[in-house]
């Protein structure tokens, strides 16, 4: 009688996900399910760091809306899984993460390197369980998957016990030992009831406006969207991930919200009555920021109930497919909606953008760069920013014209995020242009991972804003105190490092530079790091009645 171990079982079940890469780093616990990896149809794809293991998974997730898969061994193999693990959970991202551990036998007692994983994994999980059966894999895996991809998505957590793994299973004998059925979920539908009130509400409000967030990007919405604009005229402030919903040349777009209170000002909602959130999640951004009055009247369309909150009390929700509810309101509201919103933020913005493309100012500042960058990309090309003062500038002034093309970590927004961000997006869309924006803080944080680019000759473009400061926390400092403390920092020769890997660097020297560098960059067949000396005198709040209080960092 045929035999094969549980770990085979295991991977024949990732192959039934369709799973075509799992990232992290091989172990000893692991050795089984290494072997049956490397025997499927799935890529094991090593990297430097499980951090960015799981960076690139979540990323691999949030651009497929299939779960991504990361792989760790026990003890510290899984707990450096951890900030990976949790940014995908905050930002709704599809990830399985696997994780090795020692036998069953042991667990009772002190060991080495054992440690309560599954305990650790549970805050920062949707679901999570240890395998301590082989016999249970199909259902564990499926149920893994399932609830990771599920509305809101996030990370789910599988601990695999050494023992377990290479137990061997008969290769008959019933249909649980071979992988489950997958089915798309189920999505729920507002009731026509709730439909005709939601569009009542609407067509009755007299200065309507909406703020669309991650959900509706998640939902592929993007066109829905777009015709409920046009059908009734609302216009659309967006979350930092939800850049690209409305184009930002569009007529209706309000700008992108969240870096401080003054931003809903400027886009109108001071003066709505009816707020019309898509896909809006709280993790993003406080409701206490558009609506501290408690006066507005809000429409709530996501695929969840709201969160609860004393600033975001939904008068009515449309619970359900996001695109198919707001063709139906499109067509409920057409023509029959006095709209709102303000023009303000989106000018303040763009404008500012306009006027940089031609300052020589240098070191340069933010938008100059950012005004070269999006120069050399098209509408669908990606930018993936890190986490810093940067993350700011761009959230708040890049132009986006599509979603999922400008990714921005900002439920967790942990530092280290674009470098393995980036390197999934050239996987998962290997024709679009890639460029990563990193400050010099964030980027050390992951820069082993520049190996690994290079090795999947994921070519996309590092562009590191070198200031020797943890820019945000000084930004903070300076507004608050009026001076910085404990944020400087010397860097390495960042140009050097990059060709240590065997890649192309460049440090710029004038303004002038940095567009030429760019569009040379971005024909190369293998990644490289453009070094861009920054001044962030420039306050990347724009303008005085923006507001005082920052809400997102």
């Amino acid at each position: 009688m045929a035999v094969r171990r549980a770990a085979h079982l295991l991977v024949e079940c990732l192959e039934a996900e369709g799973v075509r890469w799992v990232f992290g780093i091989p172990g000893e616990e692991t050795l089984d399910l290494n072997e049956a990896l490397d025997e499927s149809s799935i890529e094991f794809v090593p990297v430097r760091h499980e951090q960015a293991g799981a960076f690139i998974a979540d990323t691999v997730g949030r651009l497929t809306g299939r779960a991504g898969v990361c792989l760790g061994t026990l003890g510290p193999g899984a707990t450096n899984l951890v900030t990976g693990v949790a940014d995908a959970y905050l930002d709704r991202a599809p990830l399985v993460a696997l994780t090795g551990q020692g036998d069953l036998s042991r667990m009772h007692k002190e060991s080495h390197q054992y440690i309560d994983v599954v305990s650790i994994m549970r805050p920062i999980t949707k679901w999570n369980a240890r395998i301590t059966d082989g016999a249970i894999v199909p259902e564990a895996v499926r149920k893994a998957f399932a609830l990771a991809q599920a509305e809101k998505p996030g990370s789910t957590h599988l601990e695999l016990p050494e023992d377990v793994m290479g137990t061997e299973l008969a290769a008959v004998g019933g249909e649980s030992w071979a992988p489950l059925p997958v089915h798309p979920p189920v999505r729920p539908e507002p009731s026509a009831r709730e439909m005709l009130r939601a569009a009542d509400i609407i067509r009755g409000g007299s200065k309507v406006v909406a703020l669309a967030g991650n959900g509706a990007v998640r939902g592929s919405a993007a066109g829905a969207l777009r015709e409920f604009c046009r059908a009734t005229g609302i216009p659309v402030a967006e979350t930092f991930m939800g850049k690209g919903l409305v184009a930002a040349d569009s007529s209706e777009a309000l700008g992108a919200t969240g870096l401080q209170a003054g931003d809903y000002e400027m886009a109108g909602f001071a003066d709505a009555d009816v707020v019309v959130t898509i896909g809006y999640d709280l993790v993003e951004q406080s409701p206490k920021q558009w609506n501290p009055g408690r006066d507005k009247t809000i429409v709530c369309i996501d695929t969840l109930p709201a969160e609860i909150d004393g600033y975001y009390t939904p008068a009515v929700e449309l619970v359900g497919d996001i695109y198919h509810v707001l063709l139906i309101l499109a067509e409920e509201c057409r023509g029959a909606v006095r709209a709102g919103g303000s023009a303000r933020l989106r000018e303040a913005t763009s404008g500012l953008l306009q006027r940089s493309e031609s300052d020589d100012t240098f070191p340069m500042l933010p938008p100059r760069v950012l005004a070269d960058i999006r120069g050399h990309l098209g509408r669908d090309d990606i930018l993936v920013s890190d986490v810093g003062l940067h993350k700011l500038w761009i959230g708040r002034m890049y132009p986006a014209y599509e979603p999922n093309t400008t990714l921005i970590a900002n439920g967790l927004a942990g530092m280290g995020f674009a470098v393995p961000a980036a390197i999934a997006a050239k996987l998962v869309r290997p024709t679009a242009k890639v460029v990563a924006v990193s400050g010099d803080g964030g980027f050390v944080m992951n820069a082993q991972e520049l190996e690994t680019a290079k090795r999947l000759r994921t070519a996309f473009v590092n562009v590191i804003w070198e200031n020797g400061q943890f820019g945000s926390i000084e930004w903070k400092q300076r507004r608050r105190f009026g001076r910085s403390f404990g944020v400087d920092f010397t860097n390495p020769d960042f140009v050097a490092l990059a060709e240590a890997y065997g890649l192309p660097g460049w440090r710029i020297n004038h303004a002038g530079e940095f567009s030429q560098r760019l569009a040379h960059a971005l024909t190369l067949d293998v990644p490289s790091v453009i070094v861009v000396p920054i001044d962030y005198s420039l306050d990347v709040a724009i303008a005085a009645d923006l507001g005082d209080e920052m809400v997102a960092t």
